[in-house]
């Protein structure tokens, strides 16, 4: 059995939040004002995170990405790496991180069989980083960046959030970033996702705009989308190692080729980034179900996926939790 939604979109990956926990709080994903975790009896355990990822890999699922909150504070990560990778079927494992931890993790985490990792890193400025991540230290998570590809955690991609007015005028620095660190730097659109509720659509600085900028400056050797289901559009330089992607959410939709299901820290199955419902896995799970009826419950909440996320559609309503709590 595959799973498969209504609309024919077969799901080969799995993002599974390990934390809504995070020891940076970005202005476009947490509240300055702190807002409190779960408590600990509602974050789904490893062994329910393995019970699952068993259970999703046996329907099809092949790629697995950890995420959080900031997945790299929760005590044991490198131990639910290595469990993980052992779980038949697995293609591919990666992590997305603040790159905080990293320098000091990424052996172990490399060893214990993780594929590849993601930092999000906002602002090459150290006043504007710790301004964006109201914590922090930009040198520590840049060493973290080189530790990582040092010990081979590659291809090596840095998300960097474009928000108008705040970072849009570092795309040249990222480039440059991108050219000498020889990574993939990917600039994302600005989503409404922000537990504070600022996004508007003049914050968005759009795909195009970003390629239009960087070809006054380089020549790019378009590589298009990784996959069908890629959400990257890559470039890579015509005289350099090193590339960049463009991830337009809002203005260049991917909606129709989506291949993900989202599970989040606290056991809710979300079949888009921007459900506005959640289901509760968790509760299947520690009623005593066998494996069968957890089979029975996803399958029938993969056929609720929706068309799209409706972000530009006139009545699109932001899904009630911020991105720190659904996991990226």
């Amino acid at each position: 059995m595959l799973l498969t939604d209504s609309y024919g979109r077969r799901m080969s990956d799995l993002r599974i939040s390990i934390t809504d926990r995070c020891n940076f709080r970005c202005f476009y994903c947490k509240s300055a004002i702190f807002s409190a975790g779960k408590e600990r009896s509602e974050i789904l355990t490893f062994e329910e995170i393995l019970r699952l990822a068993r259970i999703f890999l046996s329907l099809g699922i092949a790629k697995i990405r950890i995420t959080g909150g900031e997945p790299m504070v929760r005590r044991g990560v490198d131990r639910l790496v290595r469990d993980l990778k052992r779980l038949p079927g697995l293609q591919d494992l990666a992590l997305t991180t603040n790159g905080f931890n990293l320098e000091e993790k990424a052996a172990l985490l490399k060893a214990n069989g993780l594929d590849r990792v993601t930092v999000s890193l906002d602002s090459l400025n150290a006043d504007r980083f710790a301004a964006i991540t109201r914590s922090g230290d930009l040198d520590k998570v840049i060493r973290g960046i080189r530790a990582a590809k040092e010990v081979g955690l590659e291809p090596l991609k840095v998300n960097c959030v474009l928000v108008r007015g705040v970072n849009d005028d570092e795309i040249i620095p990222f480039a440059e970033f991108a050219r000498q660190e020889r990574v993939s730097v990917r600039f994302i659109e600005f989503m409404p996702l922000d537990e504070q509720g600022q996004w508007s659509r003049d914050k968005v600085v759009p795909g195009h705009e970003v390629l239009a900028r960087l070809r006054e400056r380089y020549r790019f050797v378009p590589l298009g989308r990784a996959n069908r289901h890629a959400t990257s559009a890559d470039y890579r330089f015509a005289d350099s190692d090193g590339s960049i992607g463009l991830i337009m959410p809002v203005s260049a939709p991917f909606c129709g080729q989506c291949s993900r299901i989202r599970l989040t820290a606290d056991g809710k199955i979300r079949t888009c980034l921007f459900s506005v419902v959640e289901h509760d896995v968790r509760a299947v799970l520690r009623s005593g179900a066998d494996d069968s009826a957890v089979i029975k419950f996803i399958a029938t909440v993969v056929q609720k996926k929706e068309r799209g996320h409706g972000i530009n559609e006139p009545g699109f309503v932001p899904p009630p939790r911020s991105m720190s709590f659904i996991g990226g």
